[in-house]
């Protein structure tokens, strides 16, 4: 007899799905690692280059090439964007609506 596998549809935070405490945080960090590994894959640099690019230590890039980013702050992982010559925006609003805030949108 088999049993028929279970599915259950995610939030879109896997971090969250697993009731981690730091889910948004972690979350965050992902979406900017990923963006920062793309760029990194693009250039084809060598982990010494990526180390004096980014101004960490190769064992560092080793873990940032790894994917661990919880290792890194969301501030760090910026930092390596803006090294990358990447533009940052920031896009602001009250996450409820109802919420009494001006949008906001900052350029880093």
């Amino acid at each position: 007899m088999t049993q028929e596998p279970v599915f259950e549809e995610s939030s879109g935070n896997v971090f969250a799905d697993l009731g981690l405490e730091d889910a948004d945080e972690l979350f965050t960090r992902g979406k900017i690692g990923i963006q920062v590994l793309r760029l990194l894959k693009a250039r084809d640099l060598k982990q010494r280059e990526i180390s004096e690019l980014l101004g960490i230590s190769q064992p560092e890039v080793s873990h940032l090439m790894k994917g661990e980013f919880q290792r890194f702050s969301e501030g760090k992982l910026l930092t390596f964007l803006k090294r990358l010559d990447t533009e940052i925006t920031l896009h602001l609003r009250p996450r409820h609506e109802g919420t009494t805030m001006n949008e906001t949108i900052i350029s880093l």
